[in-house]
């Protein structure tokens, strides 16, 4: 329980920084429009912070934890990060706007799309080992 609770802070000290630069960066290069660095903070916050807290909750109850759920959050914890990273990368380059090339374009597209399905494949990994620990429960 106490390595969910220590990931939740991690997360959550992590998205009060993403959202903290977002103000910052903006405005230090008086930039208005809309960039990819504004979700950053949430994404960090719900998709961090929230469902470590979730999962500190079901292992209290249901000590959920074992080798499979350990895989699957490390998996789903690589998704996350690169998938924020590539808003960061993306949010940074919209703030600044240089000219990119259409590769390095969809080169930071690319990234950002498989650390999605990375995210996307291992949420419905970690729900399916859930259910498999709590109906054996």
């Amino acid at each position: 329980m106490k390595r969910y609770l220590n990931i939740s802070i991690i997360y959550l000290i992590l998205a009060l920084i993403g959202g903290v630069f977002f103000r910052e960066f903006t405005k230090f290069n008086d930039f208005t429009g809309n960039t990819y660095l504004s979700i950053v903070h949430t994404h960090y916050f719900i998709l961090g912070f929230v469902v470590f807290i979730i999962l500190l909750l079901l292992e209290k109850n249901f000590n959920i934890t074992n080798k499979r759920i350990n895989v699957v959050l490390i998996t789903y914890q690589i998704g996350l990060n690169l998938t924020i990273i590539m808003f960061i990368v993306r949010g940074i380059l919209q703030v600044v706007n240089p000219n990119l090339t259409n590769g390095i374009n969809s080169m930071i597209s690319g990234i950002a799309g498989v650390g999605h399905i990375i995210l996307g494949i291992s949420l419905v990994w970690l729900i399916i080992e859930i259910r498999k620990v709590i109906v054996k429960a």
